[in-house]
């Protein structure tokens, strides 16, 4: 595993996962088994349930739920530090670059669950804009 996420999950661990939990009615519900998107390794009963509420076109709040990786956990919750209070418009064209940048690595773990939440995320956002969330 990929050193940068060891330190940060370790950190994430002895200070807690400031963004897990769940919302009640959010505006965006993303769940990777249903999405088809693997980010959470390969275990059967692995998932990510990610909870999103917009007001205004901002989103102020976003939490997770989720039985994954190391990797895939320190991903989710650096998204949600990355678009907690940003427009909806900020967040779609949010890249990889921050994930890398906070985790401390552009490994190939690390790429391809970044990629993978970056799309859960705008097919989140797509439905809510549509009004089919």
């Amino acid at each position: 595993m990929d050193e940068a996420v060891i330190r940060m999950y370790r950190r994430l661990a002895q200070t807690g996962f400031e963004h897990a939990g769940s919302l009640d009615n959010p505006s965006i519900f993303l769940n990777t088994q249903a999405e088809g998107v693997a980010l959470c390794g390969q275990a059967g009963g692995d998932y990510m349930n990610i909870y999103v509420n917009i007001s205004g076109g901002v989103i102020d709040d976003i939490r997770y739920l989720c039985m994954c990786d190391p990797t895939a956990n320190v991903v989710v919750e650096i998204l949600c530090g990355l678009v907690k209070g940003k427009t909806i418009e900020q967040a779609k064209t949010l890249t990889k670059e921050p994930f890398f940048k906070a985790i401390g690595s552009e490994g190939e773990i690390v790429a391809e669950k970044v990629m993978g939440i970056l799309e859960l995320l705008n097919r989140g956002i797509k439905r809510f804009e549509a009004g089919t969330s």
